[in-house]
Formats: structure tokens, sequence, C-alpha cells
């Protein structure tokens, strides 16, 4: 019979060394040596991860069995390690552009594969059998897009089983009659913990299995789980929470998986203010994931109490990448105030390995009840279009020599460029780029639109809004700005 400690005391031991550290702040400090360092970016593709499994498959420590295949062809595997009796089967990037958990996955496999914390391991590899899916729609992953190669959502292929690799997902899970299950995604990067300005960035459900959204024990259990993580999560992203809607959605994979009897825990990874690649979040992944691990092969999640569950935030989508409030807006001779929420859509390039940003306008009038991830109270500054510099310049080295910031001083917000090179989608400047024959469209703020505009307090221009980014013109802090637009 195994002791049962307290969540607390097993907290704090689960890999710990000799001085007693607590687990998570373990995890969390030697992370960078368990990182999978060749898995550093989020459009990562099926080649990026057969070396990495073919290096197991070579392993004695794991299992690696190839056991279906994608649409196109590339092979699904199943990897897993231990010989407990509790099935633990996890599998990510059922969505082709969700790849966060994924990469945690390796770094997980890193940590197993170390000669550190043997007896820690020995532990938890004694009690489970792991079993990893990683990258379950490697064809949408290929073209970072949500979708598989049919076009359909593989999350709402549980019943019809339509695609090969929602066939591959039930056989699996069927062949191990796992008790935990671990479905791995990534979600909108704006959505918030209810009611506040944080973002969610883990959130959290424990399908509901039917209707009535009833709770049975194994459903029970992974409530209980959950609760585990969000306490681990609260020590680095404090608030930064959420809770899914439970509502029963009789097509998706979580939902029946849980109702064929595995205790379901949906993870998604959401947004963490200056981390576009979601590396701190897949961190964060790599500790809750494993300190979960941990509390299934001890059993000490049996001790949570239920109604924990229901103290979770739920999710909200109200997170604009940039929020300017109070602002004044001159209209057709009158002033108006105006908050505007600004959101910075991602455009793939063509290889589909990186992307540049085409912002929009996503809302404007009162947005009192929303956030950002960025927010000026624009109070006393007054809303003015951007103008085109006057001078023709020649090519993108004479704009590289100019002084960007003195022009954006002086409300220029577009720059005509004789020679604008053919493989730049966008301009890497704090300034658009126009072709010698394009015309500026007349200046709006309006839903759909690209916000560009500067900000006058009185009659010196303090700030410039250029494809979405904020750039304070006082100050030589470093912004997060990426990129402008190019219209030809």
């Amino acid at each position: 019979m195994r002791i049962q400690f307290t969540a607390l005391f097993l907290v704090a031991s689960l890999f710990c060394s000799a001085q007693q550290k607590d687990l998570t702040t373990l995890l969390y400090d030697t992370y960078e040596t368990y990182k999978e360092t060749t898995l550093n970016k989020r459009r990562i593709k099926h080649f990026d991860l057969y070396p990495l499994i073919e290096k197991y498959r070579k392993n004695d420590k794991f299992k690696v069995s190839r056991v279906g295949t994608s649409i196109e062809g590339r092979p699904l595997s199943l990897i897993s390690i231990g010989e407990g009796e509790t099935n633990v089967f996890l599998w990510s990037q059922m969505h082709g552009d969700e790849p966060t958990a994924t990469q945690a996955i390796f770094d997980i496999f890193n940590l197993f594969n170390s000669p550190d914390f043997r007896t820690e391991k020995q532990e938890i590899l004694a009690n489970c059998t792991l079993h990893f899916l990683p990258m379950l729609n490697p064809d949408g992953a290929e073209v970072f897009r949500r979708r598989n190669r049919l076009g359909i959502d593989i999350n709402r292929d549980a019943l019809r089983l339509q695609s090969p690799e929602g066939q591959t997902l039930k056989r699996v899970r069927d062949s191990l009659d796992a008790d935990f299950g671990f479905n791995l995604h990534d979600q909108s990067t704006y959505y918030n913990a209810e009611r506040t300005e944080k973002p969610a960035t883990i959130s959290y459900l424990a399908p509901a299995y039917n209707y009535e959204k009833d709770i049975n024990e194994k459903r029970g259990n992974a409530m209980k789980v959950i609760v585990f993580m969000n306490n681990i999560i609260q020590k680095y992203a404090e608030g930064q929470v959420g809770r899914y809607n439970d509502d029963f959605e009789p097509r998706a994979f979580g939902d029946n998986i849980q109702k064929w009897g595995t205790s379901t825990i949906l993870i998604e990874s959401g947004g963490y203010l200056g981390d576009v690649e979601k590396q701190e979040i897949r961190k964060l992944n790599y500790v809750s994931i494993l300190s979960a691990i941990y509390s299934i092969a001890t059993e000490n999640y049996k001790e949570i109490a239920l109604e924990e569950y229901e103290k979770i935030p739920e999710n909200d989508r109200k997170l604009f990448d940039l929020k300017i409030e109070n602002a004044t807006y001159p209209l057709l001779g009158k002033d108006y105030i105006l908050d505007i929420g600004m959101n910075r859509l991602e455009v793939d390039k063509e290889e589909h390995n990186d992307f540049w940003y085409s912002s929009r306008i996503l809302d404007q009038g009162d947005l009192s009840t929303y956030y950002g991830y960025e927010t000026l109270d624009a109070t006393g500054y007054t809303i003015t279009p951007g103008k085109v510099y006057p001078d023709l310049v020649s090519s993108f080295s004479a704009l590289a020599a100019l002084d960007i910031k003195s022009l954006l001083k002086s409300g220029y917000t577009y720059v005509r460029v004789v020679n604008i090179p053919n493989e730049n989608l966008s301009s890497p400047f704090p300034i658009h780029v126009i072709g010698k024959k394009y015309e500026v469209p007349d200046f709006l703020v309006e839903v759909g639109l690209n916000p560009t505009f500067v900000l006058k307090k009185g009659d010196n221009i303090t700030h410039a809004v250029i494809n979405g980014f904020l750039i304070d013109l006082n100050s030589d802090k470093k912004t997060n700005f990426k990129n402008a637009m190019i219209y030809r």
C-alpha cells in the first residue's frame, strides 16, 4: 500500500535535491538543462521531430511504435516509457498550428533520458507507463494550419472518424485503455482570466462526458489533477490561469475520451507578455505536466477537494495587443473620445517557417471592459493622420540611413521608395513603405483597417502607432516592434 503524503509535501519532494528544494523551483530552475534546443520556435514541422524520434527508437529506455499515418503519408509515432500499471496517454498538436506542448514533450524526454534524479524517476516509472503521441496533425503543421489535409478539424472527428489521424487517436486510446489522458493544445493569446487584465497563459478543462455535465470518478480525478497543476502555475504566472466552459461537445475527442473512461485533462497554452514564440509557456507546460504525472504516480491528487476546481476563473476573450484609451478623435468638425483595440495578425511566409504582422483595428468605442497587453491612457492626446514623406527615397539602404524617429516626430508615417526588394513582404523599419504610384487612402479610425496614426499632445507629436505597434517618440527604450507594411 502506498503511503499517502500531503499534496504540499509531495510538491516539495518531487525531484528534490539534497537541499530539499521545492519541486517547481527545481524543475523551473534546471529547465535549460533539459530543453530540446533543436526546437525553439512555434513553426516546427515533422522533419524537425523525425531525428529526435529516431534517437529514442534506438534508446532502450523508450519504446517507439509507428501507430498510424497522416493523409499525406507522414508517420504518427507513439513513444512510451515506464512499466507501471497506470497508463497515462498524452497527445499534442491535434491542430497543426498549436505546437507548444509538442516542444515540452521532447523536453520531458530529455529529462527522463538524463542520469539525474534517478530515485524520483523510478518512482514515476514503477507506478505509471507514459505514452506520448506528439504532433498528431503533421500535415497541418507543415503549413502551420489548424486543420488537417482533408480540411477538417480533427477535434470534431471523434464520432465519424473520417480522418486517419482521428482513427489513430481512437485506436491508441482504446488499446491502452488509458487511465489518464492529456489533450494538449494552444489557444488564442487574446484569452484572459475572467474579469482581469491578465492573459490566460494556461487554461484547463476536465471535459464533460454528457449534456448534464455529470461528475463521475473519472472526471472528478481529472478535475483534481487540474487543481494540482493550477497551484503550480500560480507560482510563475500568478492569476494567469483560466478554465474553459464545459458545455458538452458530442463530436470532440476530449469529451468522448472522458466518456470512454479516461480521466481527460485539456491543457491550452495561451499568451504571456513578451513571449511571442511561447518558450516561457513551453517551460510552464514542462513543469506542470511533470508535476501532474508525479501526482498521478503517487495518487496524492485524490486528497484534493473537488470544489477547488470551480474556483479557477473562467476563460474570457477580452485582450488586445494594444489598447489606446480616451483618445480624442476629430471627425467632421467635432471631437470624440474613443478607445481603440488593435491586434497584430500573423501572416505566414511562403515556407511557413516565419511570419510578419498585418495589424487591424478589432474594436473601438467604449472598451472599458477590455484589456491590452499594452495600454496607453491617451487622455489629452489627439489622434492625427500620418503623412507621406515628401522626398522620394531610392532604396532600402537609403531609407536605413534616415533618422526615422525624426520623421515620425514630424508626422510622417509613410515613405516612398523607388526600388522595393521583391523578397520583402513587409517593412523592417518602423514606417510604412509605399511604391512610387501608391495613393494612401483617406484617414479613418475604423474596424478592419490597419492602425496607423500619430498622437499629439498640444502641438507636439509624442507617440506613433505604426501597424499596431506603439512607439514612444520621447523614449529610447527598445520596443517590441517587428514590422510595418509595404504597399506597392
